[in-house]
Parts: C-alpha cells; sequence; structure tokens
C-alpha cells in the first residue's frame, strides 16, 4: 500500500527517470534475479490494481498447475505457467486471495472481501483445475473490519483432509479472525473466533501448520509470529530500513522437513524481498525481480511461493511476485525460478 506522498514521490521518480522508481530509503544489498515469465496484465490500467497471487498445484501434471491473482478493481484471474490467462471471474473488492484442495478434490479459491468496508466476509470461489474455470461459492460474514489480508492453513501439499479447512483473516483494524470453513454440495459455512490482535494496519499472512505459527505482517512495524492455539505473539523482524523497509507486505513460506525451510516478506519500500531460515528466523538475505526479458517487480503487494517441482520451466519451485509498477501496460504477476532465488542468495552470503 502506498501512502499519498510516498505515491506521489515515486510518480516523481518515474517521470524524470522513464520507467524504473528509486526508493527513498534503500535497505541492505539485496541479490538480482530474473523473471521467467509474467502474467497478461490485470484488466484495470492506470490504477493500483492487482494486488495478490495463490498457487493450485496440479499434483497428476505440475506443468499445468494454475495461479489465480487478485484485481482488486475486477475480480479473479487464473493465469496458467507461461502467463496467459485462462479465465476471469468479475467480483469487485477483493484483495488478498489463496487456495486449498478439499479431500474429495474440490479446489477452493478464498479472497478477502472489501466490497462492505465496515465487515469483513470470504468470498469463495471454486476452481476447475482442467478448464482453469472459477465458479462463485458464496461469502461467509467475518468481523467488523475492513477486509485485507487472508490465508489459508493447509500443508505445503496444499490439500486438507475432508471438507472443513481454517482461514485467517486480518482486516485493517488490526484484529486478526480464525475462521473455520465447513461445505457441503458446493454450500459453504463459517464460525469465526477472534485470535490476536495487532495495533496498526496488516496486510501480509501466511500459516505454517508444521509449528502452529501464524504470520502476520504489520505494515508500518514489522512482522509477528502468533501462536495459533492461544494467540501469544512475539515480534521477530521490525522495520529497520535495513532488512525491511515499510510496508511490510506479501508473505510466503516454502517449507522443508519437519519444521524447516524459508520464509520469505515484501520489503515493499524498496523493491526488495527479505528472506529468513526456519524454525529460528535466521537472517538468509535479500534479493530483487531485476530488469531482464520480463521487466523488474517493484512496489509488489503479495507474493506466493511453492518449493516442489512445476515441470521443465520451474524445476524446483516457482516463486511469484505481483508487479506494482509495469510500464506501459498495466499491474501484473512476475513469476521466478525459487531454486535460482536460492542460488543467488548463497552466491552473495
Amino acid at each position: 500500500m502506498l501512502r499519498p506522498f510516498q505515491g506521489f514521490a515515486l510518480i516523481a521518480l518515474v517521470i524524470a527517470g522513464g520507467c524504473a522508481t528509486v526508493p527513498a530509503i534503500i535497505g541492505d544489498p539485496a541479490v538480482s534475479v530474473a523473471a521467467r515469465a509474467q502474467t497478461a496484465p490485470v484488466g484495470t490500467a492506470r490504477q493500483d490494481a492487482a494486488d495478490d497471487p495463490a498457487i493450485w498445484r496440479n499434483a497428476a501434471n505440475p506443468a499445468a498447475s494454475l495461479i489465480v491473482g487478485t484485481d482488486k478493481k475486477g475480480g479473479l484471474y487464473v493465469y496458467d505457467l507461461t502467463g496467459a490467462q485462462k479465465s476471469f471471474l468479475a467480483a469487485p473488492g477483493l484483495n488478498n486471495v489463496d487456495v486449498v484442495e478439499l479431500g474429495d478434490g474440490t479446489v477452493v479459491v478464498a479472497a478477502s472481501d472489501r466490497s462492505d468496508l465496515a465487515n469483513a466476509t470470504i468470498f469463495l470461489a471454486l476452481l476447475d483445475g482442467v478448464s482453469g474455470k472459477l465458479t462463485p461459492a458464496g461469502k461467509v460474514a467475518v468481523g467488523p473490519g475492513e477486509g485485507y489480508g487472508i490465508c489459508i492453513d493447509k500443508p505445503n501439499t496444499g490439500k486438507v483432509q475432508g471438507r472443513s479447512f481454517t482461514v485467517f483473516n486480518a482486516p485493517k483494524n488490526g484484529v486478526i479472525y480464525r475462521t473455520i470453513i465447513s461445505g457441503e454440495n458446493g454450500a459453504f459455512t463459517g464460525t469465526t473466533t477472534t485470535l490476536a490482535n495487532v495495533a496498526t494496519q496488516p496486510e501480509g499472512c501466511i500459516a505454517d501448520p508444521r509449528t502452529g505459527t501464524l504470520y502476520i505482517g504489520e505494515e508500518d512495524a514489522g512482522l509477528w509470529a502468533i501462536d495459533t492455539a492461544t494467540g501469544a505473539k512475539r515480534m521477530i523482524a521490525a522495520i529497520d530500513n535495513k532488512a525491511l523497509v515499510a510496508d511490510l507486505e506479501g508473505l510466503a513460506i516454502a517449507p522443508e522437513g519437519v519444521d524447516g525451510g524459508y520464509l520469505i516478506g515484501s520489503s515493499q519500500g524498496d523493491n526488495a524481498y527479505m528472506v529468513w531460515r526456519l524454525p529460528d528466523h535466521a537472517p538468509v538475505g535479500r534479493f530483487r525481480i531485476a530488469a531482464g526479458t520480463f521487466g523488474a517487480a517493484e512496489e509488489t503487494d503479495g507474493i506466493e511461493v511453492d518449493n516442489r517441482g512445476f515441470g521443465p520451466n520451474f524445476p524446483r519451485g516457482i516463486f511469484i511476485a505481483q508487479d506494482g509498477i509495469n510500464p506501459p501496460y498495466a499491474q501484473n504477476f512476475k513469476y521466478a525460478r525459487w531454486d535460482e532465488i536460492l542460488a543467488a542468495l548463497e552466491a552473495g552470503r
């Protein structure tokens, strides 16, 4: 999210410099990687519209996996791994998005719904893994607050047992909600409780069921680890203009083993991404998606990562970032190889 003055300053720098922005604050050094693909631009031009991506991995044919992305002004897009658009579902007001596969193979898309600014709701749709089409599946009420961050508590496989799943919501008012959603025959109901609170506006949200931890990004404060059983929280990385330059935006996890892997956060203020090692949250380093065949990624809101194989183009994982500045086109999403990111981080140490 850009503040009005920050947005004005960045626009001025774009005009002065041509394409790329020059952030007012630069954090610690970041290694560079190039995008391997990008999506078609969202349909809303000349506005802050594209926001958050989610990945559905086709276990039978990983190269045929699908990406769901939000256009805050328009609705939900579905893309393939080349970035080509497969479908679009009109639903203005959606912000963050996540995807889960139920035990019977039903693929459910859940998005935070801002169409009612006073009350957060979860917009649900069903994803056809073959055609890429989305079918609306209703809404579930959450509670007071403008819907913003959202994530599903799910294992790395993306598949839960049965027909119930847990969604965490992080509205702008700082209340962190937990909603248990159950579905039968395409109809869904939900029960919501309050898990925790943060003092100012959050958005980034990712759950790690291996350790019972919910990570929440409080945009101007830092990164929280919240116990999903008790709601107890501790800040593990503050905004310091080194590792993280405000706003802290999207969060993603690349799990490995029982509790290892990596946690990634979007340091939107200087167009970078911070990586921590799990489970101890030790800093690993920072990276950027730099200018290349498909352009750089800047002003990134939502991110997503999956460290499993996705066919020949992404054999050891895929990282996806919203690109907030994509001239001369509307905003879109950039795809990078996760193994190339890890290699660049290792080489830069």
